[in-house]
């Protein structure tokens, strides 16, 4: 799969460096007109891009640190322990230079991405004021400006506009520690007149250095403020009624930034991770676009009425700044929403320690055990051990070296445009063929699958987290799947479910057609049709003792015609677990034991 998919990057990429050779200047800066964004030659531009969270800024999330270390500087601070300070600095730097390449950027614009929005710390650009050598004054850090230049030129040969986000704020701009690395020992940028200076001159420095580049798309101030100004105890802000230092400081920051740089986009959010605009407006700048953040609420009209509300309100244009951590369907649905509104959008993030993003960063076996150790799970590594586990990690976050999803990119954009299913993998159709049940078609809910459950809704429903998947491995959408002692394969697959599988048949004929399942409660029925006509009466699945204790049983001899074929296997009662399918020759032997014990 990553030589297949390095392939065909290359061949994009070739084609994607002569357009940008042709194109790079043609469409000129981004603007704010009305209530659209328009580039130089006064078309209308839809922003669909992606934010590199992770790279410049670890959340303990995608760490998978949890509470243990949410924020970069404990983690940080843990690694030390472990390592020590010298071969940490290694492991931050190899973390940096692996994380996000020209590979990743170049896959993205192949993808259908335009856009790239960077989650920036401020700590790469500039030192915290408690370590400046005088205070009051900034000591700039080549670092955070040599790689965003890196970034913006990668960007530029595949014609995507690159959008600043300021994600770790001096201080750290909210109660919401790990979004901003913050630090509650430490004066928080609202409390510190130092760490707002800092925030604005950072601004400025970075205008002033970007400020005739027409592929930066905008200067995304402050990231999801959330702070509560007149009431402590309204911890995210998401109450308050004025916002006044948070408008204050947005104000300051855009004068700034127009002192040096006159034609750039500046997008601000409001409190509240980004949605809360009490007190904030109206603009006080021509070149000015609204942010708002979605998570886990439902898709519909009501639920974006708010922000465009806004938008007519203060003839602005809006602009779906950060969203994503949900199932496929909701991405489909949440895309489709906002482009039906005339809404560009940025998703989050391009790649984690999960699985439902782009690519997945595949978790080594010694980094495991560090993780263990820290929630006390086992035992303390070595130094050495700890090292090469830390550095190990660091090289699985190449591109090459994830696992890409193509359910989730399909979900993205295909699946916006059309109900239409097709192959998540070539099944040609013979005499032994098996087919793994977690290879079903791609495409929407409903049409390459049925589940139930598809989505977390947790934040309309006023409740905990939904439970949508509860596998969380190999596909995004709403299908239920684990990984097993021999692989990934479908679980609790109940009454009403169905998995659709695209067959190719290079010789029509008749084909015994065997399924391999597992029952660990009352087992159930299942059945199977060919292109809407069921092959034969439905076939009881058995209790097998265990969700993996698998056992064989035989469908039918069904006829199968050459070409396409589009069958579809559906659970009739009951809930069991469902491994493979496989073709036999009708009146043949299976070869294959009639009932597997999983190792488990």
């Amino acid at each position: 799969m990553a030589k297949q998919l390095l392939k065909r990057i290359g061949l994009l990429a070739l084609l994607m460096g002569y357009l940008s050779i042709t194109q790079a200047h043609a469409q000129g800066f981004l603007k704010a007109d009305g209530k659209k964004i328009m580039n130089g030659s006064g078309e209308e531009v839809i922003l669909r891009g992606m934010g590199l969270g992770g790279w410049m800024l670890q959340e303990g999330y995608m760490m998978r640190t949890g509470d243990v270390a949410g924020q970069q500087h404990a983690l940080k601070a843990k690694i030390e322990e472990l390592i020590g300070p010298e071969k940490t600095n290694e492991f931050y730097s190899a973390w940096l230079a692996n994380h996000t390449r020209k590979i990743d950027i170049d896959s993205m614009a192949a993808w259908g991405f335009n856009s790239v929005r960077l989650p920036m710390h401020y700590n790469l650009y500039t030192l915290p004021v408690e370590q400046e050598p005088v205070k009051g004054q900034n000591t700039w850090l080549n670092q955070g400006f040599a790689m965003t230049d890196s970034l913006l030129a990668w960007c530029k040969a595949n014609n995507m506009y690159l959008i600043l986000d300021l994600h770790a704020a001096p201080g750290g701009q909210g109660n919401d520690l790990n979004i901003s690395d913050g630090d509650p020992n430490k004066p928080f940028l609202w409390e510190s007149e130092e760490n707002q200076q800092k925030t604005i001159a950072l601004w400025r420095k970075l205008a002033e250095r970007y400020k005739d580049e027409p592929w930066i798309g905008a200067y995304d101030i402050i990231n999801e403020p959330n702070w509560g100004f007149t009431d402590p105890n309204d911890k995210n802000g998401c109450s308050e009624e004025q916002n006044g230092p948070l408008r204050q400081l947005m104000v300051e920051i855009t004068q700034a930034i127009r002192e040096v740089d006159q034609q750039h986009m500046i997008i601000i959010e409001g409190n509240c991770w980004g949605n809360n605009y009490k007190g904030v407006l109206p603009t006080w700048d021509d070149n000015v676009v609204l942010s708002f953040h979605k998570y886990w609420n439902y898709n519909d009209q009501e639920s974006i009425q708010g922000s465009l509300n806004l938008r007519d309100k203060y003839n602005v244009p809006l602009w779906l700044g950060e969203t994503g951590e949900n199932s496929n369907v909701w991405f489909t649905q949440a895309i489709s929403l906002a482009e039906k509104n005339g809404i560009g959008w940025s998703w989050w993030p391009l790649k984690k320690m999960g699985f439902n993003n782009p690519l997945e960063v595949k978790v080594a076996p010694g980094y495991q055990k560090i993780l263990d150790y820290w929630k006390g799970k086992g035992e303390k590594p070595a130094a050495d051990e700890a090292y090469k586990a830390l550095m190990h990690q660091a090289q699985n976050t190449k591109l090459e070296n994830c696992m890409y999803h193509q359910d989730v990119v399909d979900a993205m954009f295909r699946q916006v445009q059309t109900t239409a299913t097709k192959p998540f993998a070539a099944h040609a159709v013979a005499a032994g063929t098996t087919i793994k049940a977690v290879n079903y078609d791609l495409g929407r809910n409903g049409f390459a699958y049925f589940d139930k459950d598809t989505a977390n809704y947790h934040i309309s429903l006023g409740s905990e987290r939904t439970l949508w998947n509860r596998g969380h491995a190999y596909r995004n959408d709403g299908v239920d799947i684990k990984t097993g002692s021999d692989g990934y394969y479908v679980s609790n697959f109940e009454e009403g479910e169905w998995l659709q599988y695209t067959v190719n048949v290079p010789q029509k004929g008749r084909y015994k057609l065997l399924v391999q399942v597992a029952a660990a409660g009352t087992g159930g029925k299942i059945s199977v049709s060919n292109n809407g006509a069921i092959l034969a009466a439905t076939t009881v699945v058995p209790v097998t003792g265990g969700e993996q204790n698998w056992e064989t049983i035989e469908i039918a001899h069904v006829p199968l015609a050459q070409g396409k074929n589009t069958l579809r296997v559906r659970a009739d009662s009951g809930e069991f677990s469902l491994n493979a399918i496989w073709f036999e020759k009708a009146g043949k032997s299976t070869g294959r034991k009639a009932k597997q014990k999983s190792k488990r």
